[in-house]
C-alpha cells in the first residue's frame, strides 16, 4: 500500500506509555489465544471489556520509538482515508459522515464500553465512536497467525471503522435491542452477520482505496484476505482447542470472513452488503 507521505487524519489520540499497572485476560481459552476469538469486536464489547484481570510483566514500549511511530502516521493515513471515502459515500446517501476517533494505546485503556487488555485486541466502542488498538497486535497477527503486511493492517481499522458505519446507520442500536429477547445462541447469529457486514465495509473501502486513491500494491488485497483466514472463528477454534463450536460462532468462518470482504471489494457497493437478509433485525 503507498501510504508515505499522505494526508493524515486529525482524529487520532494517542494515549500509549502513560504507565501504571498492566493489565492482561487470564485464564481458560480467551487467555490461551490472547482473545482471538473476540478480535475485531463490533458492537457492545463489554462481554470481553472487564474481564478478570491479572498483572503480566511486559517490556515497556515507548511512544517515541521508531517502530511505533511509523505505526502512528500509519494509522493516521489508513483512518484519513476511510474518512474521505466514507464522506463520498455517505454524500450519495444523502447522509453526513460523521468522522471517529481513534485511540493508540498500551497493554490496557478505558473506553465507554469498559476497560480493556491489548489482549481483547482492536475494538469499536459505540458508547463513545472511538475505535481503539494497541499497535503491538500487528505483531501478534503477522507472527503468531501469519498474516502479515501493511494492507493486512489496513484491513483491520477499515473493518473497525466498518462498525462505526453501522453505528451511524443505526444497525448497532438494532443489535443492542436484540440482545435482550434472544438467547444467546440465537444472538450469536446475529453477532456472525454483524461481523461479516463490517467485513463487506472493509472491502468496499478498499475497493475505493483503488478506483479513488489509486494507492494499492499488486499483493494488497492478498494480504486482507489472509487476515480475514486467519481470524475465522472455526480457524482460532481448531488451533486453541482441537475441534470447533459452531454455536458459539461470533465472527463468521474464515470462509465467510473472505468472502464478504471479497463481495465488498468486488462491487463497491455498500447496498450490497446486507448480511442479515431476512429481516431478523426487525
Amino acid at each position: 500500500m503507498q501510504w508515505f507521505g499522505r494526508r493524515e487524519s486529525d482524529n487520532v489520540d494517542d494515549e500509549r506509555g502513560g504507565g501504571g499497572g498492566r493489565l492482561a485476560i487470564g485464564g481458560g481459552l480467551l487467555g490461551l489465544i490472547g482473545a482471538a476469538i473476540y478480535f475485531f469486536t463490533g458492537i457492545n464489547p463489554s462481554e470481553v471489556l472487564n474481564q478478570v484481570a491479572t498483572n503480566q510483566p511486559r517490556q515497556e514500549q515507548s511512544a517515541n520509538n521508531g517502530p511505533e511511530d511509523e505505526g502512528k502516521h500509519f494509522v493516521r493515513v489508513v483512518l484519513a482515508d476511510t474518512e474521505d471515502i466514507w464522506t463520498k459515500l455517505f454524500n450519495d446517501m444523502g447522509r453526513t459522515y460523521q468522522k471517529p476517533r481513534l485511540t493508540l494505546f498500551t497493554d490496557y485503556v478505558q473506553s465507554a464500553c469498559g476497560n480493556a487488555s491489548s489482549a481483547t485486541g482492536p475494538f469499536y466502542c459505540p458508547g463513545d465512536a472511538r475505535v481503539y488498538i494497541d499497535l503491538s497486535f500487528y505483531d501478534e497477527l503477522k507472527n503468531r497467525f501469519g498474516a502479515g503486511g501493511d494492507f493486512a493492517q489496513a484491513y483491520v481499522i477499515a473493518h473497525e471503522v466498518g462498525h462505526h458505519v453501522q453505528n451511524l446507520l443505526g444497525i448497532s442500536q438494532k443489535m443492542d435491542e436484540a440482545r435482550s429477547r434472544l438467547s444467546r445462541k440465537a444472538y450469536n447469529k446475529l453477532s456472525v452477520k454483524l461481523e461479516l457486514q463490517a467485513d463487506f465495509y472493509a472491502g468496499v473501502w478498499a475497493h475505493y482505496e483503488q478506483s479513488m486513491k489509486n494507492v494499492l500494491d499488486k499483493g494488497d488485497i492478498e494480504e486482507a484476505l489472509n487476515a480475514a483466514n486467519a481470524i475465522g472463528d472455526d480457524r482460532l477454534q481448531k488451533q486453541a482447542q482441537g475441534h470447533v463450536e459452531p454455536d458459539s460462532f461470533t465472527h463468521g468462518t474464515s470462509a465467510q470472513r473472505m468472502y464478504w470482504f471479497k463481495k465488498g471489494f468486488e462491487t463497491g457497493d455498500v447496498n450490497q452488503g446486507d448480511t442479515f437478509g431476512n429481516g431478523d433485525l426487525e
